[in-house]
């Protein structure tokens, strides 16, 4: 596979958009535990369409996220890490099998509702204050493979169980970085599997990801600066406009 090929059809003034939008997703990421998965569809559907976007952001997102776990790792929690990768294997395999099976319109449906409900569902949470166990972790973490394994940006939903689960601040964010990682390859070995990892989706997801590693050290060395109620409130406008616009391109086809 010639990874180079994989540029032909980008100009260069897409790929400092989609460079640019990688480093502000990473550092957001670092800030908030999410953020790569909600922003980075704004910019590559429309460059490439739906269907190459969640295999493109599975790839890309080993980089940001071990690059999260080696600026947190101290405060992972390896016992919720350990329940959630053994409650969401399967369902996450089964979650990526069912996206290659989906149409381009269809592929745009499920990430543009993604993207829309994940918003609401994190300020229904945290409003809530909902707590769970080990054992109700464990049985939420099967639903959340299958939308980890087909949809993008439902990284929110992880984080809203873990500190569900009682963890909070950098403990959430590295333990989300371990659980991703390993979730992330799990996607991979089935979207390669079903010949959807081409050379422009590799390319792109390897663009992103080298440049989204400095990302989490640059949100360590400002997290206590940010007021993180203002980057979450533009985070979640853009994610709900981008969300509709995906929609609506899809039922006009």
């Amino acid at each position: 596979m010639n990874i180079l090929a994989g540029f032909a059809d980008i100009s260069l003034g897409q790929l400092v958009l989609v460079g640019g939008m990688a480093l502000l997703a990473s550092v957001i990421g670092g800030l908030a535990g999410y953020g790569t998965g909600a922003l980075m569809p704004l910019v590559l559907v429309p460059m490439v369409g739906a269907e190459p976007v969640v295999p493109i952001i599975a790839i890309s997102a080993i980089f940001t996220n071990i690059s999260r776990f080696v600026a947190y790792f101290r405060y992972a929690d390896r016992r919720r890490a350990l329940i959630v990768i053994g409650a969401a294997m399967l369902t996450t395999a089964l979650g990526a099998y069912g996206y290659t099976r989906l149409t381009s319109a269809g592929a745009a449906l499920v990430i543009g509702s993604m993207l829309i409900l994940s918003v609401p569902l994190r300020r229904l949470a945290k409003r809530r204050e909902v707590r769970i166990g080990d054992t109700g972790l464990g049985v939420s973490a099967l639903g959340y493979g299958v939308l980890v394994g087909g949809t993008s940006g439902s990284g929110v939903i992880l984080l809203s169980l873990l500190m569900a689960s009682g963890l909070e601040g950098a403990a959430v964010i590295a333990t989300d970085a371990v659980i991703s990682v390993v979730t992330g390859l799990i996607k991979i070995s089935v979207f390669g599997m079903a010949g959807v990892v081409t050379a422009q989706v590799l390319a792109l997801a390897l663009l992103i990801g080298a440049i989204a590693i400095p990302g989490a050290f640059f949100a360590k060395a400002f997290v206590e600066r940010m007021p993180v109620h203002i980057h979450t409130a533009i985070l979640d406008a853009a994610v709900m406009v981008g969300g509709l616009v995906m929609i609506t391109a899809a039922l006009r086809h």
